[in-house]
């Protein structure tokens, strides 16, 4: 289960970047949307007054923000909310000066409301916005600056992930990469820097990408004084060393449910899949039955499966496989090497889950992401020069 999601088409994490408080905190209560039947039109127009009153204001209807129930009251919630946000952040700052303490909030909040509306599709506030982050990176602020050029950033991601416009990407890299140079002890910007490179790797074909984008940014993670950041940089290792399994071998080591040790020699001459999972993830219980087709369909030929369970219980797991006759080889790993801290998945920096990896005859890895009609036609495609394989 990947470790982002998406709302009303945007991804989730870049939402999230940068403190961005437009990722509004809808009330999860049973049945809040109910209570009052609050709706977006309940939103309180601006008022007039001092800057300590339009901040409160503005605190106040993204907090309330009612619960929506389809993607468009969703939209249109988000959409009023962030045009309140912007009228009452104007009415603030046209009463500040850039040196006062409010100044930075009414700024921030300014900024994170124009990029939300030009999300949603307002061509205006995308103009605005541009102008606006570029008065602030002029601006005698160095910690608006940052949080203009991150924001711009996250605009310029937004665009290319909804638009698949990958020839942007090189140059998004290169830009994230100079603000993490210019800030390397920055969390938000190492937010942004991490987020992006993952992004990459879950679009199609953008594991060069990720690649080039993990690079680029764990040299500058390592050498940061943040403690949490020089930690990112450690996993990078073993997400560089996945992405760089395409045309080479696969180390597959552990122990099987079993409890007896996993040889990979019993593997050669095979081609494999490699399947990362664990029985609370929705998405690899629905991905089972097409394995288990590929497999019945191909296994005489050649064909093996092995699975490296995130699980934790061992109990569960061994009543799930044996429940869903699951006929191939289980990896799992007790106690401290349970769940994400599989020695497998730390070694290759598995993020999220289904990661389902082919592996062809010569050893060599064929695909990291061989699922859905993926896997078939990769299987057909490898076997098609097999006696009786392909269709």
């Amino acid at each position: 289960m990947a470790r982002f999601f998406t709302a009303l088409g945007i991804p989730l994490f870049l939402l999230l970047l940068s403190g961005n408080l437009i990722a509004l905190s809808f009330s999860a209560e049973p049945g809040a949307a109910n209570q009052g039947e609050a709706t977006s039109s309940d939103i309180p127009p601006v008022p007039k007054g001092t800057p300590e009153e339009m901040l409160d204001y503005i605190r106040t209807i993204r907090q309330n923000a009612a619960q929506q129930t389809s993607r468009e009251e969703m939209a249109k919630s988000m959409q009023d909310i962030a045009t309140a946000t912007v009228e009452a952040a104007d009415n603030a700052l046209s009463q500040l000066k850039d040196s006062d303490e409010l100044f930075d909030e009414a700024a921030i909040a300014k900024l994170q409301s124009l990029m939300m509306l030009s999300r949603l599709g307002d061509t205006t506030a995308s103009s605005d916005l541009q102008a606006f982050a570029k008065s602030l990176i002029e601006g005698p602020s160095p910690a608006l600056a940052v949080e203009a050029k991150r924001l711009l950033l996250v605009q310029q991601a937004q665009e290319l992930f909804t638009k698949r416009d990958v020839e942007k990407a090189p140059a998004i890299i290169k830009q994230t990469g100079e603000l993490l140079t210019a800030n390397p002890d920055d969390a938000a910007t190492a937010g942004l820097a991490m987020r992006l490179a993952s992004a990459f790797e879950h679009m199609p074909g953008g594991e060069a990408l990720s690649k080039q984008a993990y690079e680029t940014f764990g040299p500058i993670f390592a050498k940061s004084e943040n403690e949490s950041i020089r930690q990112m940089a450690e996993s990078f290792q073993g997400t560089l060393r996945r992405l760089s399994l395409p045309g080479n071998p696969m180390k597959i080591t552990g122990t099987l449910l079993d409890g007896q040790p996993f040889d990979q020699s019993t593997l050669a001459g095979k081609i494999v899949l490699v399947d990362f999972w664990a029985t609370w993830c929705g998405p690899c219980i629905a991905e089972i039955p097409n394995v288990l087709e590929q497999y019945e369909k191909y296994h005489s030929q050649g064909f093996e499966v092995i699975g490296i369970s995130l699980d934790q219980e061992r109990d569960a797991l061994e009543k799930f496989v044996t429940e869903r006759k699951i006929p191939w080889p289980i990896l799992f790993e007790p106690s401290e090497g349970s769940g994400w801290q599989h020695p497998l998945a730390t070694y290759y920096g598995i993020s999220g889950i289904p990661t389902v990896i082919l592996i062809g005859k010569d050893g060599n890895v064929v695909s990291l992401n061989a699922r859905g009609e993926r896997l078939g036609e990769l299987l057909n495609e490898l076997f098609k020069d097999s006696s009786g394989g392909g269709s």
